[in-house]
């Protein structure tokens, strides 16, 4: 089977930025970052074989600031699409490949949120497709968010939800498809990332390459010493000293709800429990005001994630650059 694109899926603040980096780094990989087609534009428009509603669909996507900074020949782009069959994975593939011809490279991948939720449509669109899934310890992946934006990204209930929801898919995924879908762990990743890549790369059909390290391939993210919550990292190293930093972020009582809360899949993936000992009144406030406060806000996200899952979720206006003038 001929060697398809290479999707990277997982929650944000788990590693996804990192992999990106390293597999844009390789010189058969041409990969773009946060274009969330799929979230966005999946089935929105409906029949694009239908000219108007082929127009409606590039005019927003060609709008979408995160595809506008990929500079598409947006004539180019409709006029291959009008000469195969008019499907919204092909149109996605199209967008796709005008990036790798750009750098020459004969294979394309694409970084972006919510990947896993539509793992099943990506691997029916592309036969030869492979997706890398990271999973992150889901304490460290919330004080990540908890750094990086304050209280802007929910509680720890609604972050407990993502991520059990993430790592639910992502097994069932692996499951149906041991062959095309890969679990990552982050922390394997970040410890030992040469051998872990040379894995990924055997999985993904391509010879293992060191410039992958050097990360030449997302300059912005290396130069900038990646994007860690935790402020700036050494250019061009990969450093471990983000791992067991929820201990100096998160509450005991955060942390008592995660562990329990996400107790079989933690295990599962090799996070243990915290060894943690409330003091008497922590346990009160924990057992009647923390938990079913933060369960009520796990099951909140899980109806709004099950709405989301039926109607989809439109793109923010505040994504689109201005309308064009009218003449």
């Amino acid at each position: 089977m001929e060697p398809g694109p290479v999707f990277v899926a997982g929650q944000e603040r788990s590693g996804t930025s990192l992999l990106f980096a390293l597999l844009a780094s390789h010189p058969n990989l041409a990969m773009t970052r946060r274009t969330n087609l799929w979230r966005y534009f999946y089935g929105r428009y409906g029949d694009l074989a239908d000219p108007e509603r082929l127009d409606a669909c590039l005019a927003v996507l060609l709008r979408y600031r995160r595809i506008a900074v990929l500079d598409l020949d947006a004539d180019r782009l409709r006029r291959e699409f009008l000469q195969g069959e008019p499907t919204y994975a092909r149109l996605f593939s199209l967008v796709e490949q005008q990036v790798a011809d750009r750098l020459g490279k004969p294979r394309w991948g694409d970084k972006s949120l919510d990947t896993e939720r539509f793992a099943d449509q990506i691997m029916d669109a592309y036969p030869g497709a492979r997706i890398l899934h990271l999973v992150r310890d889901p304490r460290d992946r919330y004080a990540s968010v908890l750094t990086r934006w304050r209280s802007r990204r929910g509680d720890v209930g609604s972050g407990t939800a993502a991520w059990l929801d993430s790592v639910a898919m992502g097994e069932r995924h692996q499951g149906r498809h041991p062959d095309r879908y890969r679990l990552v762990r982050y922390e394997t990743l970040v410890h030992a990332p040469e051998p872990t890549l040379r894995e990924l790369c055997a999985f993904i059909g391509e010879p293992y390459h060191e410039d992958m390290l050097a990360m030449a391939g997302a300059r912005r993210f290396r130069d900038d010493g990646g994007n860690s919550s935790y402020g700036p990292r050494t250019v061009g190293v990969i450093s471990a000293d983000s791992i067991g930093r929820f201990r100096e972020v998160l509450t005991p009582r955060q942390i008592a709800f995660i562990d329990r809360a996400a107790a079989g899949p933690m295990a599962r993936h090799g996070y243990a429990p915290e060894p943690l000992r409330l003091a008497p009144a922590d346990r009160l406030r924990f057992s009647f005001a923390d938990r079913p406060v933060n369960t009520g806000a796990l099951l909140a996200w899980r109806a709004r994630a099950a709405y989301r899952g039926r109607h989809g979720q439109p793109l923010p206006d505040y994504r689109l650059l201005p309308a064009p003038a009218p003449r």
